[in-house]
């Protein structure tokens, strides 16, 4: 065979071991190996039955991702599969760890299955624009019906191996090493104790009424995604000719797996992956054994959570007995939430809660490892906060800030340590989403570094590092693409036609309801603090600050660009007689803008920033940058980023749109010098991370 795949035979067993660290994946040479096993296997007459099965911490787990982009090799996983459902020798297959994708599809072309305590089975591939392609769409409903199929194939979630023995696609649960186990179950199919069948030989009826339901529901639910659709499509032929129907889920599957959406989900995948590659990854993180966070807001309850959530002690410094109270509360129903949601048992919530400390008293936070202040954003009270802790906090402890546009280096500066210095920046609801900006300092130490994001594992967060400039990388994008959208509402488009066409490209809310739900009273204070300092040439449009004056801060007040008076938010009258009588003041003619206008403005802003925080180097590479825009800001995750798109668009398009806009507003339109010479050399973004 070869290096990860090891055959043996013992008496009239056949014994397959994978061993491909770290998960097993299907990699060229485990397929090969395994064909030929199998093969080999079945033309020996002295073995009656094969027992694949796999050693480490997990049979197979999918795809191997060092083969994604690059040309297939054969054996494919569809030959694979076929030849051992072809096997004229019961083929037996051994589960345990996360047997997922490319994996479970092997398992369901043996001839029975069994599987450990603790195994979890999925079929993950809709979140790579794909569906299972080597046979899971004609195999799943014949072995677990269509209910759980569908569920699995549209969802991509894993079910527990005893949910999937209840559906029927686990034979039986059986206890031991996956070894032991092999041998044993190998005995019981001699012993007719375990019986085989080819799955290929199940019917299964027609279900064209749940199928329908299920196409009318991704249609409505994610109308822009095609793998949904396409899926279903090749689970409808499990109906009919085994064989058509893997000739017909093939062609979709290929279709798929060559689509724009494909590719960008795949880049996604690889984002999250990609950004844990950072220049201090050699260096040992600090332990975190006790954490503190002052400030009991939304924010740092939220922080707070996800500590606890994490197993880790916790204490929570307010100024107040009543502030206190308040964040007790909302940590509580966090944790109540998490419940609700099935992510915790109410047992695991109480002695989450035991974890957890509330003080007044600032000296309590004295034994903390790591000390994460999410107090107002302001940087005189932070950098007295700071003054403050220098002198309680023990040696070595990590003073974190999450602050969301601050110089960490002048907060840094208010201590006797900025090595130990660091920005976390967290997004609300912090104990949900996924993102984490660890913003390093110019004094921030390597360890520290590491210690940032070990703790974004332990939360399960992607971290993104950054560099230190007014709101880092999301925010600072952020700052300059939302001008754009203001800019079109001034001159002629309505903040529904702005948030209708851009949901309609992908975005999950459009930026004008986004407002409303963050409270545009916060937006307000930034622009106030910063009049000062706002450049001369800046174009600077006014409607949003009559809007806040009129007290209207969005869904807290029940106005803001929509009324929230129902159970469905309509547009404001009130604030657009503001934005008319503003246009009016100063002088703006009124234009048309189409759907397609605004996506193009607005992304080809966002792309503009997006190339100078990588020119400047405040992200590592572009693919940080996605990373943030993806699980921080709601860009839509089927088109990879706003650098992957930059890379479809091809920067001479996105060079000539600017070109042509900055006719208009030359100081907004300005176009970094990294977009025009790819745009000369016909280079991308791509090309920057294989370099990162």
């Amino acid at each position: 065979m070869n290096d990860v795949v090891r055959v043996t035979r013992e008496g009239p067993i056949g014994l397959i071991a994978l061993n491909n660290p770290p998960v097993t994946a299907a990699s060229q040479a485990l397929r090969a190996g395994l064909l030929e096993g199998v093969r080999d296997l079945d033309a020996d007459p002295a073995i009656q039955v094969i027992a694949i099965y796999a050693e480490g911490r997990t049979f197979i787990a999918g795809a191997d991702i060092t083969e994604f982009g690059k040309p297939p090799r054969d054996p494919s996983l569809p030959d694979v599969c076929n030849a051992i459902e072809a096997s004229a020798t019961p083929v037996v297959a051994v589960l345990h760890g996360t047997t997922l994708g490319g994996g479970l599809e092997v398992a369901m072309s043996a001839h029975a299955r069994v599987a450990l305590p603790g195994t979890r089975v999925g079929l993950p591939e809709i979140n790579l624009g794909i569906f299972p392609g080597a046979g899971g769409t004609q195999r799943a409903p014949r072995l677990a019906g269509w209910e759980t199929a569908l569920d699995m194939i549209l969802s991509g979630n894993p079910i527990s191996a005893e949910r999937a023995a209840d559906a029927g696609l686990v034979d039986r649960m059986m206890e031991g090493d996956p070894g032991a186990v092999a041998r044993a179950a190998a005995q019981s199919v001699i012993d007719g104790d375990l019986p085989t069948r080819r799955t290929r030989d199940i019917t299964v009826d027609p279900a064209p009424e749940l199928l329908q339901a299920r196409l009318d529901k991704v249609r409505s639910k994610s109308p822009h995604l095609i793998a949904p659709q396409k899926a279903i499509e090749a689970l409808a032929g499990a109906t009919g000719d085994f064989d058509e129907g893997l000739r017909r889920e093939r062609a979709l599957f290929q279709e798929c797996l060559q689509s724009d959406q494909s590719r960008a989900l795949i880049h996604a995948f690889f984002a999250e992956r990609a950004v844990q590659k950072i220049p201090e990854a050699d260096a040992t993180p600090r332990p975190i054994e006790h954490v503190a966070v002052i400030g009991g807001g939304t924010m740092g309850s939220g922080i707070g959570t996800a500590i606890l959530m994490a197993g880790i002690p916790l204490t929570l410094l307010e100024m107040t007995d009543e502030a206190a109270g308040r964040a007790r509360r909302t940590i509580t129903g966090n944790l109540d939430g998490a419940v609700k949601r099935g992510k915790m048992t109410a047992d695991k919530r109480d002695a989450t809660l035991d974890r957890l400390t509330i003080t007044t008293e600032m000296q309590d936070l004295a034994q903390a490892d790591l000390v994460i202040e999410a107090v107002f954003e302001d940087m005189d009270v932070k950098r007295q906060v700071f003054g403050k802790l220098d002198g309680i906090a023990k040696p070595g402890a990590i003073l974190a800030s999450n602050t969301s546009y601050l110089d960490i280096d002048q907060i840094a500066a208010m201590t006797s340590r900025p090595q130990d210095v660091i920005g976390l920046h967290f997004f609300s609801p912090a104990h949900i989403m996924k993102l984490l900006e660890v913003v390093v300092g110019e004094r921030t130490a390597p360890e520290v570094v590491a210690t940032g994001f070990a703790l974004a594992r332990r939360l399960k967060k992607i971290a993104v590092r950054a560099n230190v400039c007014p709101g880092f990388i999301g925010n600072r994008i952020l700052s300059h693409y939302a001008k754009s959208v203001n800019y079109m509402v001034e001159d002629g488009a309505s903040p529904q036609q702005v948030d209708d066409a851009l949901t309609k490209f992908g975005l999950a809310m459009g930026p004008f309801m986004v407002s409303d739900l963050a409270g545009l009273d916060i937006g307000w204070a930034n622009r106030k603090a910063n009049a000062a300092t706002r450049p001369a040439e800046e174009r600077y449009t006014t409607f949003a600050d009559r809007i806040c004056e009129r007290g209207m801060f969005g869904r807290k007040t029940g106005k803001g660009y929509y009324l929230y008076d129902g159970d469905t938010p309509r547009p404001n009258p009130e604030a657009t007689e503001i934005i008319e009588a503003e246009r009016q003041a100063a002088g703006v003619t009124r234009r048309e803008y189409t759907d397609d206008e605004i996506v193009d403005r607005y992304m080809t802003a966002m792309i503009l920033e997006a190339a100078r925080v990588v020119e400047d180097g405040t992200a590592l590479r572009p693919i940080d940058v996605d990373a943030v825009l993806l699980n921080g800001y709601g860009f839509p995750r089927f088109r990879g980023g706003p650098l992957h798109y930059a890379d479809q668009l091809g920067a001479a398009e996105i060079v000539s749109r600017a070109d042509r806009y900055a006719q208009e507003d030359p100081y907004y339109w300005q176009i970094p010098q990294i977009l025009r010479d790819m745009a000369a050399n016909g280079t991308t973004f791509a090309d920057l991370n294989r370099k990162g």
